[in-house]
């Protein structure tokens, strides 16, 4: 079944992309979106966005509509893939990089510096914590680089501090919230030799 969804703010504000249902695929929720949005209001144009595990590819469009200079979208699902495929070409998003890829499979790859990433993996395999710290590993960061996590919300007190003590020491926690299922955590990296 094919759903759609709007795109809150920016130049395509009110631009509709279209996603397929597929198991672990759950967009973040509008009201989501638009408290991230708000946290990230000043560090979006002109940044260096990467989106792993994509699925419906809302936040990087998103973050794209609000002046992001490059998104790489990470998606391992080929019917997701083609549906970002087809709604960055209707948006003429050509700041917009498409790459099917299982996302450890990506982060093994040389790294680009990113600005801000996105991680909102299906809830189920638990993936969070290691993808962060593959990041920070692998250089895939600039030095005050946002990170978005997304995770279940679902016992939230001992998956907030599961997730928080895997983290990278140099991260820092900025905002966090929790919506219905989603929790969702706003990091900052702080650069190396920098104290926190």
């Amino acid at each position: 079944m094919q759903n759609k969804l709007s795109i809150i703010g920016g130049n395509w504000r009110s631009r509709k992309i279209s996603f397929e249902d597929a198991e672990g695929l759950r967009p973040t929720p509008a009201r989501v979106r638009e408290t991230l949005f708000n946290w990230l209001q000043y560090d979006i144009l002109d940044s260096r966005c990467l989106d792993l595990y994509a699925g419906s590819g809302a936040l990087s469009f998103e973050a794209a509509s609000r002046g992001a200079k490059s998104v790489v979208q990470v998606e391992n699902n080929p019917v997701a893939c083609r549906h970002l495929k087809a709604n960055a070409l209707a948006l003429g998003a050509e700041q917009i990089k498409i790459v099917q890829s299982e996302a450890f499979r990506y982060l093994a790859s040389d790294a680009e510096v990113f600005d801000l990433v996105f991680i909102d993996p299906p809830f189920h395999l638990n993936l969070a914590a290691q993808t962060c710290q593959w990041l920070e590993d692998k250089g895939w960061l600039a030095a005050y680089a946002k990170i978005y996590v997304e995770t279940e919300s679902k016992d939230a007190v001992t998956h907030q501090a599961f997730q928080l003590e895997k983290l990278p020491e140099n991260w820092r926690l900025l905002k966090q919230k929790t919506a219905g299922e989603v929790m969702y955590h706003l990091f900052e990296r702080v650069g190396n030799n920098v104290p926190i």
